[in-house]
């Protein structure tokens, strides 16, 4: 068995971690951190695992030696102290956003801070970071030491956009992602109180929001004029994340063509599907039926006559923009098969 721990395991992304792990046919979960629950049971602050598992959480210096060791740490903390944890573990996914970026400039220009740690960034293979989105990085994460996380938003926006980029179709994008409250994590704020928070659609980022780095690195797009125009509004839900995305196109794009290319694309990945429907309720990407899936589904619409498609992708920003992303990531790390434990289908109705 592969022993795994959790560092940072009371928050929403670590309970997930948990969750998943403790049924993995490979892994065992020896350890989870907590500086706010020392010594309480996981199902003190996770109560769906009561009866799951009797680990306790411990202080995050008291982490023994582990296989692999995931950190669901806040910003920030992964980056200051990464050579102590890599010397903590064999193998790292962290699902902070220390390390998803690979020039530390980027880090002052959008997390107002100097990266303490910048040879981790783009280092060598065997010592630097690899962004954790199996979709695109496949051959690199296999037998990767490290990976990075990945912004919920801006794995479901690349997700939506990456076939039409790689075949330079967009002149430029305009992008609304609505998001639910569970992205904001744990720790309650005036805005999360639940007067102001229930039945919202709040734009909170309408410009300048962090995970447009990482759209700009992975689209590779310039960053000084990348074309891409992207918005965050928080809506009344829990879980969930649904990006639509108004691509203005070099030259006209029929729907059918665009079957083909997503098809082309995505049809041989696990975790991604082709979600359109001329008739029912459910003709476009909806995040509510992910809940608890690491499935992305994408649609798409097509306005011709004025060089336009609307690619609308959904995840559970818990899962394919969190958890179940990292776990599908070490799979591929350490060659196991990549859907192992992601194998839940989402629920309905919920």
């Amino acid at each position: 068995m592969i022993e795994a721990a959790i560092a940072g395991a009371s928050g929403y992304a670590g309970g997930e971690l948990l969750r998943l792990l403790l049924a993995h046919p490979k892994v065992d979960v020896t350890q989870i951190t907590s500086e706010t629950y020392v010594g309480q049971y996981a199902h003190f602050v996770h109560p769906n695992l009561r009866d799951w598992t009797d680990l306790r959480f411990r202080r995050l210096d008291e982490l023994m030696t582990t296989d692999v060791l995931f950190l669901a740490l806040p910003h920030g903390q992964a980056m200051s102290r990464i050579d102590e944890f890599a010397s903590a573990a064999g193998r790292i996914v962290d699902l902070s956003a220390d390390f998803r970026l690979r020039d530390a400039a980027d880090y002052r220009r959008w997390y107002d801070c100097e990266h303490p740690a910048p040879h981790w960034l783009d280092g060598p293979p065997s010592d630097s970071f690899v962004y954790g989105m199996p979709e695109l990085y496949r051959d690199r994460l296999t037998g990767a030491r490290y990976a990075s996380g990945t912004g919920c938003n801006a794995i479901v926006a690349s997700l939506a956009l990456l076939p039409l980029y790689r075949r330079g179709l967009v002149r430029e994008t305009v992008v609304d992602v609505k998001v639910g409250s569970s992205e904001g994590g744990n720790k309650p704020s005036p805005a999360s109180h639940h007067p102001e928070r229930a039945g919202v659609v709040r734009s909170y980022a309408p410009t300048g929001h962090r995970h447009v780095a990482e759209l700009i690195q992975e689209l590779n797009l310039d960053p000084e004029r990348p074309g891409l125009y992207f918005s965050v509004t928080s809506v009344g839900m829990v879980r969930g994340a649904l990006a639509t995305c108004h691509c203005l196109l070099e030259e006209p794009l029929e729907e059918r063509d665009a079957w083909r290319i997503y098809r082309q694309d995505y049809d041989e990945e696990p975790f991604v599907r082709i979600a359109m429907s001329r008739r029912g309720v459910h003709r476009y990407p909806e995040p509510k039926i992910l809940t608890g899936s690491n499935i992305c589904d994408v649609g798409f619409a097509a306005d011709a006559k004025n060089r336009r498609m609307v690619v609308i992708a959904a995840i559970d920003n818990l899962m394919k923009g969190a958890a179940g992303n990292a776990v599908q990531t070490m799979n591929v790390m350490l060659g196991l098969p990549e859907t192992l434990g992601l194998e839940f289908a989402g629920l309905h109705p919920v």
